[in-house]
């Protein structure tokens, strides 16, 4: 098994990530038609695709939520998971001055891994990996959420620190399901 790096999306790395687009993979683990939306933005300006990738000053537009609506867009960065090849993708957002997150933004960092590198503890690797990122980025800590049922997403939390926070309901725009927030110290 070759170890995961994180990587910043660049032109050299688009191939494999626009494949595992085109091959049923989303980046997004509540709004599914983000990658059909991601395909569309890659063929129509891949430069400019890369470039809002990593938006630490919230230069970009507002983002769409699972409901359909807007909001403001936050600080963050992305970065892709790489073993050799593209196997998923990583990201995290903040609030300048303040750990703390709006209402349609539950936590700092969420990932996803393509289903056919899932079990090599690539997740677990890329929530160690950005966690530098979030301390550099001026954090105390980070809050990490999941669906109440993902027991893969809970192991990967815990392997980093993370310490059980509340079940919470997710809103509208997650679909009303339940959640969990766990949240990783990062000043200790």
């Amino acid at each position: 098994m070759n170890a995961v790096e994180l990587k910043k999306p660049s032109l050299h790395h688009l191939a494999g990530y626009l494949d595992a687009l085109k091959r049923g993979w989303s980046p997004d683990n509540l709004r599914d038609e983000v990658r059909g939306e991601e395909i569309r933005e890659i063929e129509r300006d891949a430069d400019a695709f890369l470039a809002a990738q990593d938006d630490p000053e919230a230069k970009g537009p507002p983002i769409r939520v699972a409901d359909g609506s807007f909001v403001a867009r936050l600080p963050g960065i992305h970065r892709w998971l790489w073993d050799g090849e593209f196997c998923g993708s990583i990201g995290l957002r903040w609030q300048a001055g303040t750990p703390d997150l709006p209402p349609t933004c539950p936590g700092h960092i969420g990932y996803a891994v393509v289903p056919w590198k899932r079990g090599r503890g690539y997740a677990t690797a890329a929530l160690h990996l950005i966690l530098p990122e979030a301390r550099a980025a001026g954090l105390p800590y980070v809050d990490v959420t999941t669906g109440l049922d993902n027991e893969a997403s809970k192991r990967v939390i815990l392997a980093n620190g993370g310490v059980f926070v509340e079940r919470f309901p997710r809103g509208p725009q997650f679909g009303g399901s339940e959640g969990v927030r766990y949240r990783i110290q990062l000043d200790a």
